[in-house]
């Protein structure tokens, strides 16, 4: 068994936001103990005094890790999203202070896909107006604009994990899918690829948004896209809060040329629930308004909270990166009784150089190493087959565009 140059018990984990206790466990059968588990965010500056002293921060979308903040964190070796989203995170940052962050990219896709798919059916018979009349005492038992989702075209805009697991719930009910995405994916089932986002917006039934929130996807459907729809049809957003502009969505409706629409996010989300949600579907009975719950299921909090925590395990233990969304993907297996050491650097010329001069003025032979890079940054694994006291470190740290080195046991 390796013995680690940081003991576990002195690492410390900070879990917020009331992550599933799958990742307490987690961290707890790999043998660390000091682990602190919070049910909610913390305010700023009680979030930036505890940064200050943690190794392992665990959050989901309320708390954000600003470039600031980050600059914080003088002990911080990496952060988990448990989440799809890494947005509450300024990613380039991390990566240029030598974190990386680790997220749950498939773990509550059927969550967010079953969510979707029940929208879908409710927006189209009408459930959500009937509701809201019932509940003001009338009784309007009408069929009219009340369709079955079979045979109906949905278009799916973003073919990822999420939108491909829609895909395949709406195929089994009957539907018709079409999808539009930047890059060519493979299509499953029945579903078949358009060539446009117009396209798409002129044949469906239903749109659907599953892409991340970027340059290219802000506000992606505004006025002139939602005028391009068919007449009727209906709009689901369960991606990002700022790829459609609700304002264009609550025209559409007040005109009728939308007959519903469903959202689960928004570009401006309350961090608490203390604080009041303003949107302005708010007015429309013929709509579907959900507080960011798209992946809020017992099995997908509990899935994510064991995938990203066993992520973080690997990293402070190994070294590996793989499943990184800011780093370069680097991964060594333990290797028996050698010392391992972790060298993170600017990406300049000469560093794995100096690196390696350190080991070899010492004669100490490298039993194995591994180095990837982008554009920013180096980050190179190294075995040694010495065993030695930490002056190897304190050597590293000194070659020049060094930014975090670590001994790692």
């Amino acid at each position: 068994m390796h013995k680690y140059s940081l003991d576990k018990s002195k690492i410390k984990v900070l879990l917020l936001e009331g992550i599933h206790e799958n990742a307490v466990h987690c961290f707890q059968n790999a043998g660390y103990s000091n682990v602190t588990w919070i049910k909610t965010a913390l305010p700023e500056e009680e979030l930036r005094e505890k940064i200050r002293d943690v190794h392992i921060i665990g959050i989901r979308s309320r708390t954000q890790l600003t470039a600031d903040m980050i600059g914080e964190a003088r002990k911080l070796i990496t952060i988990g999203c448990f989440s799809i989203g890494t947005n509450q995170v300024d990613l380039h940052s991390a990566r240029l202070a030598g974190i990386p962050v680790f997220n749950a990219p498939f773990s509550n896709t059927r969550s967010v896909a079953e969510m979707v798919i029940a929208e879908a059916i409710m927006l189209i018979r009408r459930i959500p107006e009937k509701n809201h009349l019932a509940r003001q005492g009338k009784w309007v038992k009408s069929a009219k604009n009340s369709y079955e989702i079979r045979g109906k075209t949905l278009g799916i805009i973003g073919y990822g994990h999420i939108g491909s697991q829609v895909s395949i719930l709406a195929e089994a009910l009957g539907m018709n899918i079409i999808y539009y995405d930047i890059e060519k994916k493979l299509s499953l089932g029945n579903a078949r690829p358009v060539a446009s986002l117009d396209e798409l917006l002129a044949q469906a039934d239903i749109v659907t948004l599953h892409v991340p929130s970027t340059e290219l996807t802000h506000k992606m459907i505004s006025a002139p896209q939602i005028a391009r729809m068919k007449k009727g049809s209906y709009l689901i957003n369960a991606s990002r809060g700022d790829v459609v502009d609700y304002k264009a969505v609550a025209d559409a409706l007040a005109s009728g040329h939308l007959l519903g629409a469903a959202a689960d996010v928004f570009p401006e989300e309350p961090s608490s629930e203390d604080e009041p949600f303003r949107c302005e579907l708010q007015p429309f009975p013929n709509t579907i308004l959900t507080p960011h719950i798209g992946g809020s299921t017992a099995e997908a909090q509990a899935n994510i909270g064991l995938e990203v925590a066993e992520k973080l395990v690997k990293y402070s233990d190994t070294g590996s990166t793989i499943g990184a969304v800011n780093f370069v993907e680097i991964s060594l297996p333990p290797n028996g009784n050698k010392q391992r050491f972790l060298h993170i650097h600017r990406n300049l010329p000469g560093v794995l150089q100096d690196i390696n001069h350190v080991f070899t003025s010492h004669g100490i032979n490298i039993a194995a190493q591994y180095l990837q890079t982008d554009a920013y940054i180096g980050y190179a694994i190294i075995d040694t087959d010495s065993q030695i006291d930490d002056t190897i470190l304190k050597e590293l740290k000194t070659v020049k565009h060094t930014i975090r080195a670590r001994m790692l046991y």
